[in-house]
């Protein structure tokens, strides 16, 4: 079935015709689909298909069989797709540098805090900096806390000096990874796998539901569960064919969205916990918890580079970030 372009629908066509001829959302991501974001976007296509009565039609691409990671946000932009949900890290490059927050090591210290975030003003401040992108920002979804994983044993940062460590591409997270004197390597996710097979990197990290999935954990000896980072997703649109919507099937896919977000935030935690044990059971890789004394020492080497980034993300979003932690009693 062909998309229905935003003229089209701008022409008012009839209910009627609209129904012979779906609107067709064409929803890409570069995860497995048992994965949170994966399992939320199937969550979505069936609410939103039944909202509208089958007025639209979402048809889901997974582990980057439509676009890899640096193909889909220009996929987006030009029309050829209407709805991704990237790691919130794909923004920076985008030129929305704000978005660089989440990836501030240990500046989310839980959930609740997290979500004081995403879910308030900060949140949508945030999307609405995607609009002179063409892209309208619908949704924050969790995946998790980020654990590191490599060949090599991980109780301190100083153990991962001179490794060669997997990141997204995100000045942050290059110099998170140069502040425990690591060497950062901007890598597609697609291509991970086979880079920590073959050596070409030495590790990484990944909330533990992405690590198991792609079984990485095949070819890691090591995890430290460190929860050193937050990895998010942003759903998004393509904003000329969001704005060219007939408003009633905009507010149901909104609704959609909703409980479709609600659904992908109740089941990140749980999917990352079972996927850990996953990764324990299989006797391929050594799960390591930090001591409390440990903790502090990733925290030590990791914190200042929330000070560092001020210039590039900005001083004023960062503490109005760390006053949602102060306003839960941290810090």
């Amino acid at each position: 079935m062909a998309v229905l372009s935003t003229a089209t629908i701008g022409l008012g066509m009839s209910s009627n015709a609209v129904a012979q001829n779906p609107i067709i959302i064409k929803f890409s991501h570069v995860v497995a689909n048992d994965t949170p974001k994966g399992k939320a976007a199937e969550r979505f296509k069936e609410l939103a298909e039944k909202a509208t009565k089958g007025r639209v039609k979402v048809e889901i691409y997974p582990n980057s069989t439509l676009y890899k990671d640096k193909e889909e946000l220009e996929a987006l932009q030009l029309g050829a797709v209407q709805m991704l949900a990237p790691s919130l890290a794909k923004f920076g490059p985008l030129g929305v540098k704000e978005f660089e927050v989440f990836d501030l090591p240990y500046i989310f210290q839980n959930r609740d805090v997290l979500h004081r975030v995403t879910e308030g003003p900060v949140g949508a401040s945030l999307l609405s900096k995607l609009e002179p992108k063409g892209i309208t920002g619908l949704a924050f979804w969790d995946n998790g806390f980020k654990v590191m994983s490599s060949n090599v044993p991980m109780r301190v940062p100083a153990d991962l000096k001179g490794k060669k460590l997997r990141i997204q591409s995100s000045k942050v997270l290059d110099a998170q990874m140069r502040a425990m004197g690591a060497n950062p390597q901007v890598m597609a996710f697609s291509e991970v796998y086979q880079a920590l097979q073959t050596g070409v990197v030495d590790g990484t990290e990944n909330p533990p539901s992405n690590l198991y999935t792609q079984k990485m954990h095949e070819v890691q000896k090591h995890v430290t569960v460190t929860n050193h980072g937050y990895l998010g997703y942003a759903v998004i649109v393509n904003k000329k064919f969001w704005d060219g919507l007939p408003a009633d099937i905009r507010a149901q896919l909104n609704t959609a969205m909703k409980s479709a977000t609600q659904y992908a935030n109740a089941i990140a935690q749980l999917e990352n916990d079972t996927a850990l044990e996953a990764v324990k059971k299989s006797g391929k890789t050594t799960v390591y918890a930090l001591t409390d004394k440990e903790r502090a020492e990733w925290m030590k080497a990791l914190v200042p580079v929330q000070r560092e980034m001020e210039g590039r993300i900005g001083k004023e979003l960062i503490q109005s970030v760390n006053k949602e932690a102060q306003a839960l009693g941290f810090k």
